[in-house]
């Protein structure tokens, strides 16, 4: 394991005691044993540094002066640290310093000389854990009654309190997953709000007081009456925003993800087990809950009362006040409406052909012309949540980790030859012909897939791309498609991650679904493929036309010349591979 050269923390609730918005030096109480923990780092020489998001800025609940008067009181206490790095940002601001995105683990690991993988995070909750994940460093979980059962159930290493965990990372031995730890394996997804979890919010009551221990008790960005600032008079407490579809549906959500952001105090996700990685990559989203939904989705689970019952206790234990139903022109939200109502959701919206009944507050409308994406954003606005200033309403993940070394410097063509269904997939003679055909034309190809195409993307990358197949996580694949020229995909949620990360895009598109709506949404774009074929509109899993005639009549030689232009209208530049000619973008 590679040695600690650096221990970096998270402030309220792991530091010192969660005091929301604190600009008062005077509520600074360390947690105990934090006094014990800091000076073993001295007398180790491991330099410590702070990274903590401190939205109350953006917020105009408390200034610079207030946080930097609070922090030389934590200086006083338990330092000197030899760096603090601060997000001031709100939620939906979209900025790159907010936790869960790396960029202030990256900022304090280089300000103390160390490189992201010899530096230990210790945090409370999931976004701690998260920052250091994705920029390449440990991380080590320490509860507290805000930590929710999902965030302890995830996190690859969990401690009992700080001087443990810093111990831990100084000395070993290494902590394990908290069911490891219990010799229970890890829980179920969907075993919710546990008795420990009750137990320690109760002990937390007897121990600070009713006030404090309702702070500590709701999420980190809970209900606050003090957030409904001047500028924001009808700012909603807590907000839901569900989407139970797919991957690429729940990166199409986040531009409404991010005008309910701006607006309320906390944002929760409510998705599927295939859009929980979009999830936890969209800006402005505080916590996900995962529910697999038997109204949604390709292979449905069975409708039962228990599984239904639970989501209904998942939901209400947010005590959300109000909800956005996001779903596909085809779906009706209404199923979800009601979980969400007999859960205690007192305000709820979605677009709805369909009577409502008691079950929505906000009947929206849609443009049946419109993007998935705007067709979000205009719900969203009907619900009172326009988008913010600044905001271009374009698609958008948290900044994705470095992936020079798993896919090379950028400048790379990547084909990602795979599809959620056969419909949408180019065939793979042809994928393999392409990547035959840009290395021919001087680009460097880099081929993606999910582990259960491993053996697809080995057969297209043959001896002319880098095969990446099963090899990336989301964020490393948000990573790569990020330092790419351009992307040749189908229709296909990565098509959607190209868009967050702003790569141009070559787009295979199959018209069962129509491109208005579903096309890779405000990124350059070349749409290859027959719109116009029998199959449109059909919504088709499999093809019903003989020889798939939509996307098998675009050559290899089609998608080069695409490639070309895309990278052309992205400005940016194919880089050669080793022994080929500059591409002509």
């Amino acid at each position: 394991m590679t040695a600690v050269r650096a221990v970096l923390l998270d402030r309220d609730g792991t530091l010192v005691e969660d005091v929301p918005y604190n600009g008062d030096p005077a509520l600074v109480r360390p947690v105990p044993g934090a006094a014990e923990a800091m000076a073993l780092l001295r007398s180790r020489g491991v330099p410590a540094a702070v990274v903590t998001n401190q939205s109350g800025i953006a917020r105009g609940l408390i200034g610079w002066d207030d946080m930097g008067r609070v922090h030389a009181r934590i200086d006083e206490l338990l330092g000197p640290f030899h760096a603090w790095a601060v997000c001031p940002h709100g939620p939906g601001d979209g900025c790159a310093c907010r936790k869960p995105a790396p960029a202030l683990v990256l900022d304090a690991a280089r300000r103390l000389g160390a490189a992201p993988a010899e530096c230990v995070v210790i945090g409370d909750i999931g976004s701690d854990m998260a920052a250091a994940r994705t920029a390449g460093a440990r991380g080590i979980l320490v509860p507290t009654p805000v930590t929710l059962a999902e965030e302890v159930r995830e996190a690859s290493a969990v401690a009992p309190d700080l001087l443990t965990a810093v111990r831990a990372a100084l000395d070993g031995p290494w902590p394990g997953p908290a069911g490891e730890r219990a010799g229970e394996g890890r829980a179920p997804v969907r075993t919710f709000a546990p008795a420990a979890q009750a137990a320690r919010a109760a002990q937390a009551a007897q121990t600070l007081g009713p006030t404090r221990a309702a702070a500590r008790t709701a999420s980190r960005a809970s209900t606050r009456t003090a957030a409904r600032t001047a500028n924001r008079p009808e700012a909603v407490m807590r907000a839901l925003v569900a989407r139970l579809d797919s991957f690429g549906d729940v990166l199409l959500a986040g531009p409404a993800v991010r005008a309910v952001a701006a607006r309320a105090d906390h944002v929760t996700l409510l998705c599927g087990p295939r859009g929980a990685p979009a999830g936890r990559m969209l800006p402005g989203v505080d916590e996900i809950l995962v529910w697999d939904a038997p109204w949604v989705g390709l292979d449905p689970p069975p409708t039962e009362r228990d599984g239904v019952q639970e989501a209904v206790e998942l939901v209400a234990g947010r005590r959300c006040d109000t909800a956005l139903i996001l779903a596909s022109a085809h779906q009706s939200p209404l199923p979800t409406a009601l979980v969400l109502r007999m859960a205690g959701v007192s305000r709820i919206a979605a677009d709805s052909v369909h009577y409502p009944g008691s079950l929505l507050d906000v009947r929206h409308r849609r443009d049946e012309h419109a993007h998935e994406a705007e067709a979000a954003l205009a719900l969203a606005e009907a619900a009172g949540f326009p988008l913010p200033e600044g905001d271009d309403g374009r698609l958008r993940v948290v900044p994705p980790p470095g992936v020079e070394e798993l896919a090379g410097p950028p400048g790379y063509v990547v084909l990602h030859p795979g599809a959620s269904v056969p419909a949408r997939r180019w065939s793979p003679g042809l994928s393999a012909e392409a990547a035959r055909a840009l290395a021919e034309a001087g680009h460097r190809v880099v081929v993606t897939g999910v582990p259960e195409e491993r053996e697809l993307t080995s057969y297209v990358a043959g001896r002319a791309g880098l095969d990446l197949g099963g090899r990336t996580s989301p964020a490393e694949l948000a990573g790569v498609l990020a330092g790419a020229a351009a992307v040749v995909t189908g229709n296909t949620g990565p098509a959607h991650l190209a868009a967050a990360v702003g790569a141009p895009v070559v787009s295979l598109f199959s018209p069962v679904v129509p491109a208005e709506r579903w096309a890779p949404f405000r990124v350059p774009l070349v749409l290859l493929g027959d719109q116009r074929a029998p199959c449109a509109g059909t919504r088709a899993r499999v093809c019903p036309v003989p020889g798939h005639p939509c996307l098998d009549r675009v050559t290899p030689q089609d998608v080069v010349t695409a490639v070309e232009k895309a990278a052309a209208e992205g400005g940016r530049q194919s880089t050669a591979a080793e022994g080929g000619r500059e591409g002509a973008a």
